[in-house]
């Protein structure tokens, strides 16, 4: 017995050191900074909760707050329908239905600087062409095309984690209602829609948490413009930090975005899991 504890803390030791140093650490070491006029290498004053007042005082950053939480609820809605949709039709069988699969999840696997990069290129280039210029010029049509790129790169995703709670659902169930004539829309939403709410579970936490803090797509399709219009919260984060040189506000404002952030998805999962049915 002795021997086995042993083991396991020979093995878990490792992780846990680099957890410590890499996520802990840093993280209680921010807390502590926010309080105080840290400039990035030292801090001379303590300044109380300050920097927490200044950031509800900052329009920049309830700005991006108020932008980043519309780009949440259109891309979460948006990406749990596609994906769902994307699931249901692979799931079928039919010739080709894996090619399908392969094709829908490969923009997941570009990154996002360079995806970001891609698209700016096809909304300048391609969509001038088009006759629709000036696409990431303004607020609306920037925003819409953060939402297009961030569809086109997690639907495919989600679309997986559909598809493995869909191929777990009992065929005898579905033949059943079938044969007691269920429609096709009467079997999904009695049927598939209650089966497979713990994949809203993972999804919607997945698009939420990844929606709040989109950053690469945002730097590279509109770099937050123009006139800072399409910034989102980790850009403005980031900007505080390194552009305004102020560290000590930006760990203010990250950790009210944390705190922001980890509220919302604890009350989805709570919410979403209260739907569960166990198959």
């Amino acid at each position: 017995m002795k021997n086995r504890s042993l083991s396991f803390w020979l093995f878990v030791t490792p992780t846990l050191v680099a957890l410590a140093l890499v996520v802990f650490i840093p993280a209680l070491m921010g807390i502590f900074y926010s309080f105080t006029n840290w400039d990035g290498l030292t801090y001379t004053t303590m300044l109380g909760f300050k920097n927490y007042i200044t950031v509800f005082q900052d329009g920049g950053f309830l700005a991006a707050l108020w932008f980043t939480v519309k780009f949440v609820v259109v891309t979460v809605i948006l990406l749990n329908v596609i994906g769902l949709s994307l699931a249901l039709l692979v799931t079928r069988k039919f010739k080709g239905n894996n090619l399908l699969r392969t094709v829908f999840f490969m923009p997941n696997l570009i990154g996002g600087l360079i995806l970001g990069f891609i698209w700016q290129f096809i909304f300048t280039q391609v969509f001038d062409a088009l006759g629709f210029s000036g696409w990431l010029t303004n607020q609306t049509t920037g925003f819409w095309g953060l939402v297009i790129v961030t569809l086109w790169q997690m639907s495919g995703y989600i679309m997986i984690i559909y598809i493995a709670y869909l191929q777990n659902i009992p065929t005898e169930v579905i033949e059943a209602a079938e044969i007691d004539g269920a429609s096709p829309w009467q079997r999904f939403w009695n049927i598939t829609f209650p089966m497979i709410a713990p994949a809203f579970t993972v999804s919607m936490f997945l698009t939420l948490s990844n929606g709040f803090k989109l950053y690469d797509p945002n730097l590279s399709l509109t770099n937050g413009g123009p006139y800072k219009s399409t910034e989102m919260l980790a850009m403005n984060i980031v900007n505080t930090a390194y552009s305004e040189n102020d560290f000590a506000r930006a760990e203010a404002k990250a950790l009210v975005f944390f705190v922001i952030v980890g509220a919302i998805s604890l009350l989805q999962v709570y919410y979403t899991r209260k739907r569960e049915v166990d198959l």
